[in-house]
């Protein structure tokens, strides 16, 4: 990557399809770089196909995929002129495995590509997908679909993506590629693998570009490995503090809880840029970075810029329920919204970020443990030597008898159904439809200094206000509380 084009301004790959391709194609066509979120894309997609498919995008989209008779498979199965009938719940996709038909595979393909291609329509600036490395049977499915539309990079966070360069290398030149499946209790020096080859869906095809591709890390020591010991070329890194919204890395060293219930990071999780800027790779910096201020350091401390969350999640083009959106900033702007880091809430261990406010739909009745999307899995070796797959938000009962331990199911949250929710596709209950979870940066409290009076802004106003075009460097965070500088 040259200097002379790399992004100042990385929008967040948010949630479920927060950051969507509506949200991307703006910031990109703002000469920065748009990200759309790659997790459980497939299922957002049969959804919006169930609800109708408003304004047709994604038929749109799906005329150009290049391999034949997916889309129209896909469109007869999923597609529901009008949308769905009252009081239906939205039909879902089998659970991704180890080993999965090619069908399944092509419907995650086509979901990717779909979003990119909404995305990088109309404009020629550069757009990026976030996928999440614990996240693991759908990636290489996910990153072939958007690399079909021409994505230019790759973010890829929430544990260590090791093997994904040589993952990204293989799917450029048509070539078979496989990422290493991290099962709990599995046998030392016996690894699994998944893989993926796209021969199987194009016999032959010409050679795509591979996409620059980006982790995020938390910690110098995970940079400098991924640098040094990845497969093959990584182009540089995302580095995200505590402050940022979703999930968090866990602080270092042994858990401490304040006396809100938080997890207490202290200085082992600040990271040294200066032995990161060493490492000789571009980096940008995440985490209570959405002001001027936040961008003018991070450039002065050798950052060629800044990933933003916060404020892009509340603009009109972001993916989130308008409804939520506003309610949200009309509590914010009156200093009336919380944001916590629940050490319990995501059924992967990590920290994650919740935000409460008095109207906050999902504080009215008990969540539902289940697991029908599946994303959140983690694999197991069963008793016999098979991989099971188990989910610490679904029923203890269920959870126990494939070997979890009950202690670890105690206070977790079904994160893909809620994820969905947030974004206006909730799947429908006896009970009614599933409530949200909001997740933000830390920086949501202090948006007011953005907001100055309104109510609803666009993804361009955010770009003028970070790069100082407004007339007012006033934000919402200083990036000296972000936990990524150094004194």
């Amino acid at each position: 990557m040259s200097a002379a084009v790399l992004p100042e301004i990385i929008q967040g790959g948010m949630g479920i399809a927060v950051s969507d391709w509506r949200l991307a194609n703006a910031v990109s066509r703002c000469g920065q770089l748009g990200v759309v979120s790659g997790t459980a894309l497939d299922s957002v997609f049969v959804r919006r196909l169930q609800d109708g498919d408003p304004g047709g995008h994604a038929r749109r989209a799906m005329a150009h995929f290049p391999i034949a008779g997916v889309a129209e498979r896909v469109q007869r199965r999923f597609f529901r002129e009008g949308g769905r009938a009252a009081g239906t719940a939205y039909a879902l996709l089998p659970m991704f495995r180890a080993r999965v038909e090619a069908a399944r595979e092509q419907l995650t393909m086509l979901a990717n590509f779909v979003e990119v291609f909404l995305a990088k329509e109309g404009h020629e600036g550069p757009v990026g997908i976030n996928l999440l490395t614990k996240i693991q049977l759908p990636n290489l499915a996910s990153l072939y679909g958007a690399m079909l539309a021409g994505v230019d990079y790759v973010l890829m966070g929430a544990g260590i993506p090791r093997e994904v360069p040589a993952a990204l290398d293989a799917l450029a030149s048509h070539r078979p590629a496989q990422l290493r499946l991290e099962v709990e209790a599995g046998a030392i020096g016996t690894p699994d693998w998944i893989t993926f080859d796209p021969a199987r869906h194009l016999p032959s095809a010409p050679d795509l570009r591979r996409p620059a591709f980006l982790p995020i890390v938390a910690s110098v020591s995970l940079a400098t490995m991924l640098a040094r010991k990845a497969t093959g070329r990584v182009d540089g890194f995302v580095v995200e503090g505590p402050t940022a919204g979703g999930h968090n890395a866990p602080p270092r060293g042994g858990l401490q809880l304040d006396d809100q219930g938080q997890p207490v990071y202290g200085p082992r999780d600040v990271v040294d840029l200066a032995k990161l800027a060493e490492l000789g790779l571009p980096f940008w910096l995440a985490g209570g970075t959405g002001s001027p201020q936040a961008l003018r350091q991070a450039r002065a401390s050798g950052a060629a810029g800044i990933q933003v969350g916060t404020l892009f999640a509340y603009c009109q083009e972001s993916g989130l329920a308008p409804e939520l959106k506003r309610s949200v900033l009309d509590h914010a702007a009156r200093g009336a919204v919380r944001v916590r880091t629940d050490p319990r809430a995501s059924p992967t261990g990590f920290p994650f970020k919740v935000v409460s406010w008095s109207d906050d739909p999902a504080r009215s009745g008990e969540r539902q443990r289940i697991c029908d999307l599946g994303y959140l899995r983690v694999a197991y070796r069963t008793p016999e030597g098979r991989i099971g797959f188990r989910c610490a938000a679904e029923p203890v009962d269920s959870y126990v008898a494939k070997g979890g331990d009950p202690a670890d199911a105690e206070g977790r949250r079904c994160l893909c159904n809620a994820l969905m929710a947030n974004i206006g596709l909730p799947q429908l209950r006896e009970a009614g439809p599933e409530p949200p979870l909001l997740t933000s940066g830390d920086d949501l409290a202090g948006i007011t200094g953005f907001l100055r009076g309104r109510t609803h802004y666009r993804a361009a106003d955010v770009i003028a206000f970070l790069q100082g075009a407004d007339g007012d460097s006033s934000g919402p965070a200083e990036l000296a509380g972000a936990g990524v500088l150094e004194g």
